[in-house]
């Protein structure tokens, strides 16, 4: 799941980059940042969460 979440990631990060680059749209990351860094801190828990653990459950 790693693997992927990172693919995903790259892929859409590189598709918004690109759409900046080609101005198809108009992007201001610090005003977005401002507002929305709360949901960094949320994306990092449920990412936290859905880790699986190392250690092999005991019975």
């Amino acid at each position: 799941m790693k693997g992927n979440f990172a693919a995903i990631a790259l892929t859409l990060i590189g598709a918004v980059a690109l759409g900046v680059n080609l101005e198809l749209f108009e992007l201001d990351l610090v005003a977005l940042l401002k507002k929305w860094w709360p949901l960094a801190l949320i994306a990092i828990g449920v990412a936290l969460y859905f880790t699986p653990d190392d250690k092999p459950a005991k019975h």
